[in-house]
């Protein structure tokens, strides 16, 4: 419930992530969160409107602006707010690589370029470093 909050709009992304928000009252002077299609019953009741039953936007019939890519599928991330998620086995930008996150080939390079780092850094230094 927020009818009684001094809000002359509702900032970008307060939503994220509420996929199951079911009933929100708001100012009457305020419009539902991702509009009037991203909830099945929009109601007004004396001084708020009170918007019920969350709307799935990716079973709509309206086109999506921005169409999930290639190997990804929509989701939910709120009221009128879509994600697109990569289809296993796909991952990273725009879902084109197949296959699993090389963890062991990026954890070996990025612990040897620090190790070498540090004692490239070790030697240089530890002159520098004595006690009077």
């Amino acid at each position: 419930d927020l009818t009684e909050n001094p809000l002359t709009t509702l900032p970008n992304g307060s939503f994220l992530g509420f996929t199951y928000l079911q009933r929100l009252a708001v100012p009457l002077a305020l419009e539902c969160p991702g509009g009037s299609d991203a909830w099945q019953e929009v109601t007004v009741d004396g001084s708020s409107r009170l918007c019920q039953g969350q709307r799935n936007p990716c079973n709509g019939s309206a086109e999506l602006a921005w169409p999930c890519p290639e190997n990804s599928v929509c989701a939910p991330d709120g009221p009128g707010i879509i994600q697109c998620l990569c289809d296993s086995p796909f991952h990273g930008y725009k879902c084109l690589r197949e296959g699993t996150f090389p963890v062991l080939l990026f954890s070996g390079v990025l612990g040897t370029a620090t190790v070498s780092l540090s004692l490239l850094l070790w030697g240089t230094q530890r002159r520098k470093a004595r006690i009077p």
